[in-house]
């Protein structure tokens, strides 16, 4: 063989063996499976969610004509109309809650909440809390408070004796259960006198700075007086807050309140 011939063949065999190789790294053995790379896509980022807009500070009841509204027996059906009079007027109320109805009505109670209402104990059977025993006080108590806190998440820290019935009793053990005693100035007589303009009329000439009304939201009629009740005091420069507001959120466990105090200033210039 001439020497260029061998050099050309020596040279082929080397060509051979060097793509072989290359292959055999390309190629996976018999029985194995080369894991294909996986191009993972780019990281979403993560949404910003906007901040919540501040809370706005209480109104300063040492120097505005503050009311608080209040309504006791509910929820009930009539109350639904109620949160959707007080939502258009952005007035905020202060809610007794029967606890019984707390637990037929949960929905209700929880849209209270989120409207930004205060909720309140108001007993579970509306019982007379004046009379009671210590273990029914207790257990209406406390049955309202846990129907309230399942429905909303909260738990109240105020109570009105239903028929504004108290007793030395009933204030040892609010003490206890941190519930402050709420009653009232102004009172329509909405559950007797199931007339709208008439409930209207009552709370209208009665009305005065730091004083709190008492009305039902089980009643239609009440309901339906609340609109202009809200409009004509407004327009005599009312402001209308939660009881825990008139009063500055000083409100100690045992206590009764009837009324934001006299002898505190209100509606200054």
């Amino acid at each position: 063989m001439s020497r260029p011939n061998l050099v050309r063949r020596v040279a082929a065999a080397v060509l051979a063996v060097s793509v072989c190789g290359v292959l055999s790294t390309l190629t996976p053995a018999r029985g194995q499976v080369r894991p294909v790379a996986r191009t993972e896509p780019p990281a979403a980022r993560p949404r910003t969610k906007p901040a919540a807009p501040p809370e706005p500070p209480p109104p300063d009841c040492a120097r505005l004509k503050c009311l608080a509204l209040t309504f006791d027996d509910g929820p009930a059906a009539s109350t639904a109309e109620l949160l959707d009079i007080l939502a258009a007027r952005k007035v905020r109320a202060t809610f007794f809650i029967v606890g019984e109805n707390a637990a037929r009505h949960p929905e209700l109670v929880r849209r209270e909440h989120e409207a930004g209402h205060e909720i309140a104990d108001h007993s579970y059977t509306h019982a007379d809390l004046g009379r009671a025993s210590q273990k029914k006080v207790m257990a209406e108590l406390t049955k309202t408070q846990d129907a309230i806190r399942r429905a909303s998440g909260v738990v109240p820290v105020l109570l009105r004796p239903p028929y504004g019935s108290t007793s030395k009793r009933l204030k040892e053990i609010t003490r206890r259960l941190g519930l402050a005693q709420v009653l009232w100035t102004v009172d329509p007589l909405d559950w007797e006198h199931r007339d709208t303009a008439y409930v209207e009329r009552r709370v209208l000439k009665a009305a005065r700075p730091g004083y709190i009304v008492l009305m039902h939201d089980i009643h239609p009629t009440s309901v339906r007086a609340v609109p202009k009740i809200i409009d004509r005091l407004a327009a005599e420069g009312y402001v209308f807050v939660t009881v825990s507001e008139l009063f500055g959120g000083r409100l100690i466990p045992g206590e009764e309140y009837v009324r934001r105090n006299s002898g505190d200033p209100q509606g200054l210039p």
